[in-house]
């Protein structure tokens, strides 16, 4: 049932049908599905859908583009919707972005509402972030944890970089890595013994709980 769901879901994106597309999606929050199954067998697919029918040629980019921004503005109005519903605050901050150059965030700000259902308090910095804006945003707001993501294979070198700097903050943030490229080439030797790889959002669901609280997170 969710696979007509996706594919509606697509064509809505598409057409750039904001309420159609927030009618699929909030239909299925009110009939029980929780936000891990709407991201992952509806958004996710959807979107991979777009993906395949850009690189097929089969849509142009101003039509990707339109899926993208549309996609993007029902998940800032699902991620309003749940922030109305309890969910005790933990004491704890998750920062996000991409790396600069890198502009498919839509992955980042899934996982930030994720975080947010945990508790967390979140700030997403979105796309194209440099580096030192970054290390400058995170040492002024101090998270405990800092999510990165990035799709292009040539920035891996570039990914490097970002880790060494980011877990060498003062406050130690633990520092996790995201995006499609997971799932298909091994960057261990990009990152630290610290760092940890999730190559899908239920990967991220299931590494929250396992995260230590307070002075324990810093001392790692």
């Amino acid at each position: 049932m969710m696979e007509q769901y996706a594919k509606q879901l697509t064509d809505a994106l598409l057409s750039g049908d904001q309420d159609e597309a927030w009618e699929i999606i909030y239909g299925q929050h009110k009939h029980s599905a929780n936000t891990l199954e709407i991201f992952e067998k509806l958004i996710t697919k959807s979107m991979q859908r777009v993906g395949e029918l850009w690189q097929n040629d089969e849509i142009s980019v101003a039509d990707e583009h339109l899926a993208t921004t549309t996609c993007d503005f029902v998940l800032s109005r699902y991620r309003h919707q749940v922030s109305r519903e309890v969910h005790p605050k933990i004491g704890r901050k998750a920062m996000f972005f991409c790396l600069e150059n890198e502009q498919h965030f839509l992955g980042l700000k899934m996982a930030a509402i994720i975080f947010e259902e945990k508790g967390w308090e979140t700030k997403l910095l979105g796309p194209n972030v440099p580096l030192e804006k970054g290390k400058e945003s995170a040492e002024e707001w101090q998270p405990d944890v800092i999510g990165l993501s990035f799709t292009m294979i040539n920035h891996a070198e570039k990914l490097s970089f970002y880790v060494k700097e980011l877990e060498s903050l003062t406050h130690s943030p633990a520092v996790f890595v995201g995006g499609r490229l997971l799932k298909y080439y091994d960057f261990t030797s990009h990152c630290s013994s610290k760092t940890t790889l999730l190559k899908e959002l239920i990967d991220i669901e299931q590494w929250i709980p396992t995260l230590p609280f307070g002075e324990e997170l810093n001392a790692r």
